[in-house]
């Protein structure tokens, strides 16, 4: 939680200080006007408080900060106040509030020794007042004001440590802030990466593949070459649906149209020379769109390294529901690989888009290959329970 800004705690301090200067100076001039009724000096004794609690009322207009308007008010204020002690030293006890007054408007120096100013006049003040020497008179006012500076000064530095600590959870809040729009920037981009290589760049590389293929046997077996050509035209109108669907929202378009995950796999191919079997098994269950996604674009690059590396005549697809997980297979009967294989193939994009996907997921990517016995692809998703 955000501690509560120090200036709350500063109000109440400059509310509780304006209340009891008020009543303090209430309270002296009702003093004056019982114990010397009728006195010459009684206007000026009224006509000052009346300035002084003018001048105190205009004070928290100027603000807190020390600025000459303010330094002139303060003069005024303890001038105005240091003839009505002359005139009444029952006035003295005004002084409390102006203590405060003082160490908000003045440099911590020079507001403790406005302070010992005013408690030495307070002293002489009473002392005058005393019809004999009162040890009380000279101890009280330095203890009451020595406790009024030590309070406040304290609250100040709790007030400063409080700014200095919003200051600091502000900067980190902004900082965790920036870091996190960095990490969902690069998230994005990594997200963006796979989606165009399972998309569009294994839509490109196999219509190169065929118009290659279409091009080799284009005078000696012209049917074969316009079948290259027709499922490259076909491809080309499958990449073009799925590019209109990236910029859209980035959804697979074999799951636009409402088809489920088991569908959209069986009708996923690998080529013209390539068969490719779906199995189902397991009672289907609703899956995540993020899940159904993730493994229809695994398909998709799976039988694009069939298609490309594997050699292989026939490939299989496995849809399992397992309960609390759900398990794709892609398996060939192509020629397989070796750790070297491995390796060249890690420089590329296919398998490693694959692993990203599925850790994304917490799920497990695992392969198995042996070479001249094939490859299976396991892709393993773990499904939330049902409520």
């Amino acid at each position: 939680m955000t501690p509560a800004p120090p200036r709350d705690d500063t109000r109440t301090l400059a509310t509780v200080a304006h209340t009891a200067f008020f009543l303090l100076l209430g309270a002296s001039v009702a003093r004056f006007l019982l114990r010397h009724p009728g006195e010459p000096r009684t206007p000026w004794v009224i006509a000052l408080s009346v300035t002084l609690a003018l001048l105190y009322v205009l004070g928290p207009a100027l603000g807190a900060a020390p600025t000459r308007r303010r330094l002139l008010w303060l003069g005024l204020v303890v001038t105005t106040w240091v003839v009505l002690v002359v005139l009444a030293p029952s006035f003295a006890w005004c002084a409390v509030p102006l203590f405060f007054t003082a160490l908000r408007t003045l440099p911590p120096r020079a507001a403790i020794v406005l302070v010992a100013l005013l408690t030495a006049f307070v002293v002489t003040a009473q002392l005058q007042l005393s019809q004999s020497f009162d040890p009380n008179l000279l101890l009280a006012p330095p203890a009451v004001a020595a406790l009024a500076t030590a309070v406040f000064v304290h609250m100040e530095r709790q007030a400063q440590a409080q700014r200095a600590l919003i200051d600091d959870l502000i900067r980190t809040r902004r900082e965790l802030a920036a870091t996190e729009r960095r990490e969902g920037t690069l998230a994005e981009r990594q997200r963006l990466s796979m989606e165009i290589h399972d998309t569009l760049a294994q839509n490109l590389s196999s219509q190169q593949m065929l118009l290659q293929a279409a091009d080799r046997t284009w005078d000696t077996d012209p049917a074969t070459a316009r079948t290259h050509v027709r499922t490259a035209t076909g491809i080309a109108a499958h990449g073009l649906a799925e590019a209109r669907r990236l910029v859209h929202d980035l959804a697979p378009s074999e799951l636009a149209d409402g088809a489920g995950l088991a569908e959209a796999l069986r009708a996923l191919d690998a080529g013209p020379d390539i068969e490719v079997r779906f199995h189902l098994e397991g009672a289907p269950a609703p899956l995540p769109d993020r899940v159904q996604s993730a493994l229809l674009r695994i398909a998709q690059g799976a039988l694009a390294n069939v298609r490309e590396h594997s050699g292989a005549r026939t490939a299989a697809l496995t849809l399992s529901f397992l309960g609390d997980q759900v398990v794709l297979d892609i398996a060939d009967d192509g020629h397989g690989f070796t750790e070297p294989r491995t390796d060249a193939d890690r420089r590329g994009h296919g398998l490693p888009a694959m692993r990203a996907r599925v850790r994304q997921l917490g799920g497990t990517l695992t392969i198995e290959s042996t070479p001249g016995e094939g490859t299976v692809l396991s892709a393993a998703i773990p499904l939330e329970p049902a409520p």
